[in-house]
């Protein structure tokens, strides 16, 4: 009998700049450790207005400037996801309300957390927007996103 697959979902507002730069990083470090086949990855924004955008230029550049391939497109958090998904790792405060606002039960509300907190090396307490900013903007936020999905990584690796 197989393990059904970890599965990690990572929301921001969007699903364009800061969820997808998770999935792709987060999925590139699974890959490298030879977790594809254990580990299931997706992302998705608290509203739909992006909905089948792939990743922001600008975010998608920057990643590509650290050696990521690109891939996914957006799509709007579902209340299904929140029974779906073992960890589901949000950008932001406003993110976390809006994610456990979708779990009215409040069954599903230890699977949210911040992706912030796996961060081990850098200071954050929220993976900020980088919409409106420049590129350090952006640079900022691969340099969460990397530092927080390596340490997630290690948390699955040693808990399940």
């Amino acid at each position: 009998m197989s393990t059904p697959p970890v599965r990690v979902l990572f929301v921001c507002m969007g699903n364009i700049c800061r969820s997808p730069a998770a999935e792709i990083v987060f999925s590139q470090l699974v890959h490298e450790a030879g977790l594809a086949d254990r580990i299931e990855v997706d992302s998705a924004g608290t509203i739909g207005y992006h909905a089948g955008h792939g990743p922001d230029r600008r975010m998608a550049a920057t990643l590509k400037s650290r050696g990521y391939a690109i891939h996914g497109s957006a799509r709007q958090l579902q209340a299904r996801d929140l029974q779906r998904f073992d960890h589901i790792l949000v950008a932001d405060r406003e993110n976390l309300a809006d994610a456990r606002a979708l779990d009215s039960g409040g069954d599903f509300h230890s699977k949210i957390q911040l992706l912030t907190d796996f961060c081990t090396e850098t200071e954050a307490d929220h993976v900020p927007d980088p919409y409106y900013g420049g590129q350090r903007g952006f640079e900022r936020v691969a340099d969460i996103v990397e530092d927080a999905c390596a340490g997630l990584l290690a948390a699955i690796q040693r808990n399940g």
